[in-house]
């Protein structure tokens, strides 16, 4: 199992943490440089998010036609070659089209994966594996941030560092899955409304944890510098410590195999609007204690979505996974802009506070018990 885990761990570091999570941290910078107004920011950001949720939802129709194997290197290739794109951008068009083709990636990978995990692995590694591969994020945003901290100053070398590990990466998945007996996804037509009505509770719960969390993703690190007066140096730790506790989420298969699908969702869920909220208290441990507690469970619960999504479609998962994390991206989208607007007619502790109780309604979302019992 870990000769194809490691690889997937890899590849979804890069694809997520470095082609779409990596904007953000160099963006006064990237700014700065190519004379960025703050809307056209905005719009090469809600760009990778446009890119993103392309890619998921064509990532079923892609992976009937091309099969699973070359979609993976598909996603790789889109990282290499946007992530050198937003290198050597020089204006704000070449830098749009880069951070969209940078963005398709992180769609088209977590579909393709956990169509080789349904078919290659045996039944008792399936969670582990999904779970384990899904943790790639936090291993990437471990050495995102010291990078950012490394090349503040000189932000295209650390994009074209991103870039060659993207490359090597690729090259690695392409020689260990070319390997694999892993047959394609089947290619039946996909009737959507039966689809989406079958995993009406999952996508539920997908929506509602994407609005919730959507404000921590988006503002807490200009929360730690605007309100608790961090420098760029302790934020940029913050992130790092986010990242770096997120790899516990790999052991969400098991936990779920142990305690069930439906304890191990709420409980994650509570310990995820916790994590909102105590970012609100002063005080330099509860400020960390919520990055950590927040990374552990944000990792954990898209790992459940994963295992979750993979049972109600067993014979397709990467269908389940593309429409899972669609509608997590939709709510993050969402929630992003609800977040702004109450901060600004309000503050970034009521809003943070209103954002925990609205990720509570989760609660009320059920879980199957055909699902939570894998069967």
């Amino acid at each position: 199992m870990w000769k194809y885990v490691f690889p997937g761990i890899a590849m979804i570091g890069v694809v997520f943490a470095f082609a779409r999570f990596s904007f953000g941290l160099f963006l006064p910078n990237i700014s700065q440089s190519i004379d960025l107004t703050e809307s056209n920011a905005g719009f090469v950001g809600s760009l990778a998010f446009a890119s993103y949720s392309l890619a998921l939802l064509s990532s079923a129709y892609l992976i009937q036609k091309y099969g699973q194997l070359r979609i993976i290197k598909f996603a790789g290739w889109s990282a290499v070659i946007g992530l050198a794109g937003i290198a050597f951008s020089q204006n704000f068009s070449s830098l749009a089209l880069s951070s969209f083709v940078a963005g398709l990636g992180s769609g088209w990978a977590s579909p393709a994966y956990a169509q080789i995990v349904g078919s290659t692995f045996k039944k008792k590694d399936k969670d582990s594996g999904n779970t384990w591969i899904n943790s790639g994020t936090s291993f990437g945003l471990i050495i995102s941030g010291p990078i950012a901290l490394f090349f503040t100053d000189h932000w295209r070398l650390a994009f074209i560092l991103f870039a060659a590990i993207a490359f090597v990466v690729t090259l690695w998945n392409s020689k260990i899955f070319s390997a694999t007996n892993a047959s394609d996804s089947n290619g039946s037509k996909i009737n959507w409304r039966v689809t989406v009505n079958k995993a009406k509770f999952l996508l539920c719960a997908s929506l509602i944890t994407g609005i919730s969390s959507s404000i921590f993703w988006t503002f807490s690190r200009s929360y730690l510098t605007a309100v608790h007066e961090m420098t760029n140096g302790e934020s940029v730790m913050f992130w790092v410590l986010m990242g770096a506790s997120g790899i516990l989420g790999g052991i969400a298969g098991g936990f779920i195999n142990k305690f069930g699908l439906s304890l191990a969702y709420r409980l994650t869920l509570v310990f995820m609007q916790i994590a909102i909220w105590i970012i609100t208290l002063p005080g330099v441990l509860t400020i960390y204690s919520s990055g950590i507690l927040f990374g552990i469970s944000y990792i954990f619960m898209t790992g459940i979505f994963i295992v979750w999504a993979t049972r109600i479609f067993s014979d397709s998962p990467s269908l389940g996974v593309s429409l899972s994390f669609l509608f997590l991206g939709i709510g993050q989208s969402i929630g992003s802009t609800i977040a702004g607007t109450t901060i600004a007619a309000f503050s970034y502790p009521f809003s943070f506070t209103l954002f925990s109780l609205i990720g509570l309604i989760g609660l009320l979302v059920p879980v199957e018990r055909l699902v939570e019992d894998g069967s």
